[in-house]
C-alpha cells in the first residue's frame, strides 16, 4: 500500500479526502498521524480515519508535517511540527469555501504523536513573538474541536485548558505512554468548564489505529462513539449564528 509510513518529510502538505457530496455537512477535520515523531503511519492513522469520518459526513485533511526524531532532523515538535498543524487549520479556513468546509467547524484530530500536537494547538498557548508572513497565517488557528487518540504526554498539563475547544479523548487502560495524559488532560478540561468526553478501553494497548487491531467489539466501535459524540456537540449540522457549545465564556 503506498505511502503505509512516510518519514523524511521537509515540506509539509495536506492530502484531502472529501466527504460525499450527498451527505457533506460542512465540518472538516485536519488529522495528524502518529508515529512518534521519527515516521507517519500515514494509512492506518490518516487515510483510514479520514474514511471513517467521510461516512459521517465531514471532510478530511490528512497532514504529512516536519519529523523531529526523523534521523539527524533539523526540526523541534513545538517549533515547526505544531506550527504546521497551526498553518494546516489556518490554510483549510482560507480554502473553506472551495471544500464546501464551515470555517466555525474545523476540528483536530491526532493519534498519539500526532495527539501531542493537537494538544499543544488547541490546549496550550501560541509560540510568543510569531509573526503572519502571509494572508493564511492572518487566520485563527485555533480548531473549533479536538479529537485525541492516544496522546502523548508532551503539552499535558496544559497552559491553556481555560478556553480550550471541545475535547473528545480516547485511550487503552493498560497504555503505559498515553492514558496518564489522556486521563490528565481530560480531567484538566473538565476542571476548566470544557465539555470534554473520555473513552478509556479496557485491557487495550496503544497503537489500536481505528479500532481495527485487536479482538475487543468495543475498541472497534470507537470510532462510532466518535461520530456519536460529533453529532451530540451539533458539529455535523450547519451552526448558523449558534456559537460552539462546550466552552467557557470569556
Amino acid at each position: 500500500m503506498q505511502d503505509t509510513y512516510v518519514s523524511n518529510v521537509h515540506v509539509p502538505s495536506l492530502t484531502v479526502a472529501r466527504a460525499d457530496a450527498r451527505h457533506a455537512n460542512g465540518a472538516a477535520v485536519v488529522i495528524a498521524p502518529g508515529g512518534g515523531h521519527r515516521m507517519l503511519v500515514f494509512q492506518n492513522e490518516g487515510m483510514l480515519a479520514a474514511q471513517h469520518l467521510n461516512r459521517v459526513g465531514v471532510t478530511a485533511f490528512v497532514l504529512k508535517y516536519r519529523l523531529a526524531r526523523d534521523g539527524a532532523s533539523p526540526y523541534s515538535i513545538e517549533g515547526d511540527a505544531a506550527a504546521d498543524l497551526r498553518r494546516a487549520v489556518r490554510w483549510v479556513r482560507a480554502h473553506a469555501t472551495e471544500y464546501g468546509v464551515d470555517p466555525r467547524r474545523i476540528g483536530v484530530m491526532g493519534f498519539s504523536a500526532g495527539g501531542e500536537l493537537v494538544t499543544l494547538v488547541a490546549d496550550n498557548p501560541a509560540p510568543p513573538g510569531w509573526q503572519p508572513r502571509d494572508a493564511v497565517d492572518r487566520l485563527s488557528a485555533r480548531p473549533d474541536f479536538q479529537v485525541l487518540v492516544y496522546p502523548g504526554p508532551l503539552g499535558v498539563p496544559a497552559k491553556a485548558a481555560a478556553g480550550a475547544p471541545p475535547a473528545f479523548i480516547v485511550a487503552g487502560s493498560r497504555d503505559k505512554c498515553c492514558m496518564p495524559p489522556a486521563l490528565g488532560l481530560y480531567q484538566q478540561l473538565v476542571a476548566a468548564g470544557v465539555s470534554a468526553e473520555l473513552h478509556l478501553y479496557a485491557d487495550t494497548d496503544h497503537a489500536f489505529n481505528m479500532g481495527q487491531r485487536g479482538e475487543r467489539v468495543a475498541l472497534q466501535h470507537w470510532p462510532d462513539r466518535l461520530a456519536d459524540w460529533l453529532a451530540d456537540g451539533g458539529w455535523l449540522v450547519p451552526r448558523d449564528d449558534r456559537p460552539p457549545e462546550g466552552v467557557p465564556a470569556p
